[in-house]
């Protein structure tokens, strides 16, 4: 499975990716190894993820999410 993911780092800030591996990816953010944006902003929160088959599919889906405003990302995964 492919998965997109927003995390709400502990500044208030989100954060938006891409994984395989949701579950490690989230452990890898908080223990200062995932991406470094995150690095020094942890704990981070899982907030909202989608579930994709196809890599570019999720990739695509990434990308969308990373040009919504904040409001907007908050609106999806407040509407969960």
């Amino acid at each position: 499975m492919h998965y997109i993911y927003i995390v709400q780092c502990c500044d208030g800030t989100l954060y938006t990716g891409y994984t395989n591996n949701l579950e490690k990816r989230i452990k890898a953010h908080n223990e200062n190894k995932g991406a470094k944006y995150t690095r020094g902003r942890n704990p981070v929160e899982l907030k909202y993820f989608e579930e994709y088959q196809c890599k570019g599919d999720a990739l695509k889906r990434e990308a969308q999410i990373k040009k919504l405003t904040r409001p907007k990302k908050q609106l999806l995964f407040h509407n969960i």
